[in-house]
């Protein structure tokens, strides 16, 4: 079959385009992967398939202004999918909590803590969380990424902090 010379030009746009979105959000992709499994190596695997996975759909983003939110959606439910198919403990790496230092937490057992609380909640309450205060995104923002009323997401939020609140306090007494 001969593609014309309009469709590899289209297809040459597309193309750059996509590169273009990847190469822009790649450390918030990066992080929102670690975020799941804690480990660089499990990561940068779950990036490298979502990045697969938007190549070969992309053709399907019909509005420019949705593919950062259809790109975020594809590198979480990949990495949903491959805490699924492992089936495995997460490990904290150390560099982790290095990195989480920035947060304000003065303590490594403090960071633990909220580490351990995280584990806790369902995957939308994980993905609120790890959204809003680790992406710093905005709740409507957190609501089109996950296809959800505003409404739902906050109730998801309020809801997943108030718990985490509970989880944290007794852990502090259990200690």
């Amino acid at each position: 079959m001969n593609i014309g010379y309009k469709s590899k030009r289209k297809l040459a746009e597309q193309e750059e385009r996509f590169l273009s979105l990847i190469n822009d959000n790649n450390d918030k992709l990066y992080r929102i992967a670690y975020s799941y499994v804690k480990n660089k190596d499990d990561a940068l695997d779950i990036i490298q398939e979502a990045v697969y996975k938007g190549y070969i759909s992309y053709d399907k983003v019909k509005q420019p202004e949705y593919e950062k939110t259809w790109i975020t959606r594809i590198v979480i439910n990949t990495a949903i999918d491959f805490i699924r198919k492992n089936k495995k403990i997460v490990y904290m790496d150390t560099s982790y909590i290095e990195n989480v230092a920035d947060s304000g937490f003065d303590h490594i057992d403090e960071k633990l803590t909220i580490e351990r609380a995280l584990e806790n909640l369902d995957e939308k309450q994980k993905t609120v969380i790890i959204l809003k205060y680790l992406e710093d995104m905005k709740l409507d923002e957190i609501a089109e990424v996950l296809d959800a009323p505003v409404s739902t997401i906050k109730s998801i939020l309020y809801r997943t902090l108030k718990k985490m609140k509970i989880d944290l306090m007794e852990v502090d007494v259990d200690e």
